[in-house]
């Protein structure tokens, strides 16, 4: 079967500083190459950070989140990375929306852009919006109605954001697509034990779908949340391929066997679970044999040390991620003088 080097770029993006987020981004991208990787992925909205909340509404930020995305696109090519297949989350706008009561004002939405060659090739839109707990996107995003089906080196690979993957339409769609990968770009937030349910959610996709599942989260802390990362790969028995660490900056990489994509290509302008299936072939030549990386596959921290490391990371990207110059700390003598 054809072979595929994925690399899954665990970051921890600053809400709003697109200029750093983009040069993390490159970055990423370059020692993904160095890696041999054929396909690059980011988390959820890596490139204007996540959650944005009321910010997406700006039409300032949506512009500059385009142009960010286009820039860093042709900044790929320029540095020799233009065959390099990236997706990357971001702020986009939903075309032709007119303003009107119930629409986000200027029509944001919460996206994924695949560049390849110097261009942004596509932006697919979140279709199942996460509005409970903390959550409240239906205030700030339009939902999206396409799920797209990217060929690369001859794998076609289904995309997906965060929330989709809970809910049974995108992946039906993916699987009835005949996709040999679902990548989901997400911002899932820690709890406690969460990295069991999202294994098992994982597992579960991948074995209804028949198809090798990626998982790509941010990690860090942004205001009352925590990204805990725990990036993950299954394959289409849901067996835990590769997994990253917890609640530390990663680049994961890892080897898969997928099947070839169908030829002749199922019907393009299929319509499956609502959602309208778009086909891009950025890559159709499979690339020559060679020999597959050893998975790294993370210990899973213990939960006491979860909680911790949750504790340690939120508070320490408080700080820095607002620019506190000092600490005033009362010691009480307790485990929260010690944090």
């Amino acid at each position: 079967m054809p072979q595929l080097r994925l690399a899954l770029a665990q970051t921890n993006p600053r809400v709003g500083d697109l200029d750093a987020n983009a040069a993390l981004a490159l970055e990423q991208c370059h020692l993904a190459a160095d890696a041999g990787a054929h396909l690059v992925a980011f988390g959820e909205m890596m490139l204007t950070g996540y959650p944005i909340e009321d910010l997406a509404m700006r039409a300032s930020l949506i512009d500059a989140s385009r142009v960010a995305t286009a820039e860093l696109a042709r900044r790929l090519r320029s540095d020799g990375l233009g065959e390099l297949a990236v997706v990357i989350g971001f702020l986009d706008q939903a075309p032709d929306v007119a303003d009107r009561p119930g629409v986000p004002k200027n029509a944001p939405q919460n996206c994924a852009a695949v560049l390849y060659e110097g261009q942004v090739v596509l932006s697919q839109a979140k279709h199942h919006l996460w509005n409970y707990g903390v959550g409240d996107e239906i205030r700030n995003f339009v939902p999206g109605d396409t799920i797209n089906v990217i060929q690369v080196r001859g794998i076609d690979v289904a995309l997906a954001i965060c929330e989709d993957l809970w809910r049974d339409g995108p992946s039906a769609a993916a699987s009835a697509a005949e996709a040999a990968l679902l990548v989901v770009i997400n911002g899932s937030p820690y709890e406690a034990a969460k990295d069991d349910v999202r294994f098992e959610l994982c597992a579960s996709r991948a074995r209804e779908g028949e198809c090798a599942l990626a998982y790509v989260n941010l990690v860090g802390g942004q205001d009352e949340l925590v990204f805990d990362g725990d990036s993950l790969v299954v394959d289409a028995r849901g067996e835990v391929v590769a997994r990253a660490a917890q609640f530390e900056p990663e680049l994961l990489v890892v080897d898969l066997e997928l099947p070839g994509a169908t030829t002749p290509m199922p019907d393009p302008d299929a319509r499956f679970a609502g959602l309208d299936v778009v086909r891009t072939v950025l890559s159709s030549a499979p690339v020559p044999a060679y020999e597959p990386l050893e998975p790294r596959l993370y210990p899973r921290l213990d939960d006491l040390a979860e909680i911790y490391s949750a504790l340690v990371v939120g508070l320490r990207d408080y700080v820095t991620k607002n620019g506190f110059t000092s600490v005033l700390l009362g010691a009480s003598g307790g485990i929260d003088s010690t944090l």
